[in-house]
């Protein structure tokens, strides 16, 4: 695809630079770069911290080791907020049906709740704190501009711009929740938020979090839905299982390309395909997967370290980052007011 070859001759030019008054172990570090570079199984997607380079050296801040309240990422057991987040979960483990997937998808795919500017909807966002998070407490759209600008610092320059639009909106689904947008049709978070799982057939529990809630559920003990198929075909594809009601990521993917937008279709499966968690983390439900979801799976897991980590980061001024990516929304054809 041509991706990722921009940093590589970076590499070589940096590479090259070496020389015996240089810091024997700088050079050293730009050597290993070179080498990953020119391995003959060259991945462009392999990050720094693949290659084993200190974070500060290759340019940029590394992440925080811990989340905002000093705990571990991704603490389903005992985090600050487990009381809410596992109230979520559960609700949504519990009330997520192959039903309730035809009737969302009745309601929200007609793009009839209102037209709204990108930078409207986010402001909107203020209003929501995630209640499946364990790692914040903060508004919604804070994190969306946190995730956006570590993408930007990591992937510099005008070629990767579309993947820097992709973390301010990989969360606009969310809007369903907020009142402004969704009307009669308002949301509750668990059929909202969290990690997204398919519905129609039986549960990865060894790959999803509150896997006990899940019992609960309809269609648990289904003589279809409730088996490792379901209603699917082995190798059918990522993209055609119905996660989570096919969840505000589906639902998010689809508004923008109702809408027009240009961004690239590897932006795109990020923003549908970053909450399943099960599957791009876990590697479950692997049975379904075609051979085209190996280059989605490393561009996804590629996009989810910032989603994730960049929670720890300290807040960014909003306001002054707003003309750069009024500028993106203007070359990716979403500027102006959209259907939402």
């Amino acid at each position: 695809s041509g991706m990722g070859f921009g940093m590589e001759n970076n590499m070589k030019q940096k590479a090259s630079t070496c020389n015996d008054s240089w810091v024997s172990a700088g050079c050293a570090q730009w050597l290993k770069i070179f080498a990953h570079l020119h391995r003959p199984s060259f991945d462009p997607l392999a990050s720094f911290a693949v290659m084993g380079l200190n974070a500060e050296f290759a340019g940029y801040q590394p992440f925080a080791e811990k989340n905002m309240f000093g705990g571990e990422y991704r603490n389903y057991e005992s985090s600050t907020r487990q009381s809410v987040v596992e109230k979520t979960y559960g609700e949504m483990h519990q009330k997520q049906t192959v039903e309730f997937v035809k009737s969302m998808q009745e309601k929200w795919m007609k793009f009839n709740h209102g037209e709204f500017t990108i930078m409207e909807a986010i402001e909107m966002l203020d209003e929501l704190v995630d209640d499946s998070d364990p790692d914040v407490d903060i508004p919604n759209s804070i994190h969306d501009f946190q995730t956006a600008e570590r993408i930007r610092e990591q992937w510099p320059g005008e070629e990767y711009d579309w993947f820097h639009l992709v973390g301010l909106l990989h969360d606009m689904g969310k809007v369903m929740a907020l009142k402004k947008i969704a009307g009669e049709d308002l949301l509750e978070q668990w059929a909202v938020v969290g990690d997204t799982f398919p519905v129609g057939c039986a549960p990865a529990e060894d790959a999803v979090v509150f896997p006990e809630s899940f019992k609960g559920n309809p269609d648990y003990d289904h003589p279809v839905y409730g088996t490792k198929y379901g209603m699917y075909k082995p190798n059918c594809g990522i993209g055609t299982l119905g996660r989570t009601w096919w969840g505000m990521n589906g639902v998010s993917r689809k508004m923008l390309k109702f809408n027009g937008c240009t961004i690239p279709e590897a932006g795109l499966n990020m923003i549908r395909l970053h909450s399943f968690y099960p599957w791009h983390d876990k590697r479950a439900y692997t049975h379904f997967e075609s051979p085209e979801d190996a280059e989605t799976l490393k561009w996804v897991k590629e996009f989810n370290k910032f989603d994730l980590y960049s929670k720890g980061d300290a807040l960014p001024d909003v306001e002054s980052l707003k003309p750069y990516y009024a500028k993106l929304l203007k070359k990716y054809n979403l500027d102006g007011k959209l259907k939402w």
